[in-house]
């Protein structure tokens, strides 16, 4: 089997990642934390709107999905061949 040596190295490599892991999630969670107050703007802009009868539910989500799609670079036309094609094969 493995010699005593081995054995610590083995151990010693485990405690490493351990610990590697318990930095990552308490890097992972100051950051999450430090997002949370703009999610919570984001919300309640949502919510705004919502309330003042500007943008309905739907056209919110629609507006959302469409500057989503100019961020990634989408080509257009691409989409919509792909959306028709999709859409008559129902």
């Amino acid at each position: 089997m493995f010699e005593e040596n081995e054995v610590a190295i083995v151990e010693t490599v485990r405690d490493e990642t351990a610990e590697r892991m318990i930095e990552y999630l308490r890097s992972m969670k100051a950051i999450e934390d430090s997002m949370e107050p703009y999610k919570e703007q984001k919300r309640e802009l949502r919510e705004e709107y919502k309330q003042q009868g500007w943008l309905s539910k739907e056209e919110i989500s629609m507006a959302v999905r469409a500057y989503r799609m100019m961020r990634s670079d989408i080509d257009i036309d691409q989409f919509v061949d792909v959306f028709n094609s999709i859409k008559g094969a129902r």
